[in-house]
C-alpha cells in the first residue's frame, strides 16, 4: 500500500519507514508533488495532525497520515506541548527550544516529562486517530547526537540515557512516535 506522510522531516520518514515494513511504500511530501508548508494552528496535538492528514487527503487524493508531537514537562504545566517546535519562536531551532527549556528548569527539582504523539490517518476516505507516549525526564545538559528535537535532553523512564544517545533501532523500540506508528500499522494490516 503506497503511503503519504505528511512532511518534509527527513529524519521522521526514516524513523517511521523502519517501522512500517515491507508491505508499506512510504512517500513523504515532495514525492506527491506537494511543496509548501502545511498549516499547523490549531491549540492541541489532534487539531494540527488532522489539519494536515485533511489537507492532503483532499489535495492530492492519497492515503495519508500526520503527525504532531509534542514534549509535555510537568513542572511547568504540560509545555512546550503543541508550541513544542516553535517554542522559542518562529525559527524552529532545536538548539533554542532545548536551551530555553533548561532555562526555565534550572530551579526544578521536578524534571518529569512526557512525549506524546497523535497521528491523525485519512485511510480511504475515513479518518482514524492513534496515539504513543513515552514518560521520562529532562536531563540536566544535552547528551548525545543522534535523533533531532529534544531528544539530547529527554532521558526516557527505566533509561540512562537520552534519546539522542539510542541508536535508531534502540529508540525505535520505545519511542513515542513507533508506539502510535506500531498502532496505526496494526490497524491497517488488520483492516487491509
Amino acid at each position: 500500500m503506497k503511503l503519504c506522510f505528511a512532511t518534509n522531516n527527513s529524519n521522521k520518514i526514516k524513523e517511521v519507514s523502519t517501522l512500517l515494513g515491507e508491505d508499506f511504500k512510504l512517500v513523504g511530501l515532495k514525492d506527491i508533488g506537494c511543496n509548501e508548508e502545511l498549516r499547523e494552528d490549531q491549540n492541541n496535538l489532534e487539531g494540527n495532525s488532522q489539519q494536515k492528514a485533511e489537507y492532503i487527503f483532499e489535495n492530492y487524493n492519497v492515503n495519508c497520515f500526520a503527525d504532531d508531537t509534542g514534549l509535555e514537562v510537568l513542572s511547568l504545566n504540560n509545555e512546550p506541548g503543541v508550541y513544542s517546535a516553535r517554542y522559542a519562536g518562529p525559527q524552529r531551532s532545536d538548539e533554542d527550544n532545548m536551551a530555553l527549556l533548561l532555562e526555565k528548569l534550572t530551579n526544578s527539582s521536578n524534571r518529569k516529562a512526557r512525549f506524546r504523539t497523535v497521528i491523525c490517518a485519512f485511510i480511504d476516505n475515513q479518518k482514524y486517530f492513534f496515539e504513543g507516549i513515552v514518560a521520562g525526564e529532562i536531563a540536566e545538559a544535552h547528551n548525545g547526537d543522534k535523533g533531532f528535537g529534544y531528544d539530547p535532553i529527554f532521558i526516557p523512564d527505566g533509561y540512562s540515557k537520552t534519546f539522542a544517545q539510542m541508536s535508531l533501532e534502540e529508540k525505535n523500540k520505545i519511542s513515542h512516535r513507533s508506539i502510535a506508528v506500531k498502532k496505526l500499522v496494526d490497524f491497517l494490516q488488520t483492516n487491509s
